[in-house]
């Protein structure tokens, strides 16, 4: 749907703009953080993995998030830019990755009949069907450069300024 009302939006010939769209934010202030909502359903094995994990989620640091936005008034050509870092990864491998960071006991798997018995239609996509996102464009057309290219990297030293167990 948010898809569909950008192109719409991108495409009305009256309009002139930048449409940011952003992956999962983490860092400070977001719900990846000590006292948050991911944060604490990870540290307390409430966030499971559904089947394989197939699902691809695309996440940007909010500082690099906010350089994209200063990057974008600054002036680039009209469109839309996804800002988002350069690895988007299967919650099969940054759940695990999160949940070690924060010295949490690894996630839970369930088989996906039992997941889809136990949450609903939007918590199975998140979990099952996001297809992942590259910033290209935006790297190329707003010359925006991620200071935390990975959330491999971005985790762990987000954290360590929160004063997490990093």
């Amino acid at each position: 749907m948010a898809a569909a009302h950008d192109a719409r939006i991108a495409n009305d010939l009256t309009l002139e703009g930048v449409v940011l769209r952003y992956g999962t934010f983490y860092g400070p202030g977001t719900h990846f953080v000590p006292g948050h909502s991911q944060y604490e359903d990870i540290r307390k094995r409430r966030m499971a993995l559904a089947g394989n994990g197939d699902s691809v989620w695309s996440f940007v640091h909010v500082g690099d998030a906010a350089q994209a936005a200063v990057d974008a008034l600054v002036g680039c050509e009209p469109g839309i830019y996804n800002v988002v870092d350069d690895d988007p990864a299967p919650i099969r491998e940054w759940l695990p990755y999160f949940a070690k960071v924060i010295g949490a006991k690894p996630p839970r798997s369930f088989p996906l009949w039992l997941a889809r018995l136990a949450v609903g239609p939007a918590m199975m996509a998140w979990a099952t069907a996001f297809p992942g996102t590259s910033n290209a464009k935006a790297r190329r057309k707003l010359g925006w450069q991620p200071q935390y290219p990975s959330w491999r990297e971005g985790f762990p030293a987000s954290l360590s300024k929160v004063g997490s167990s990093v």
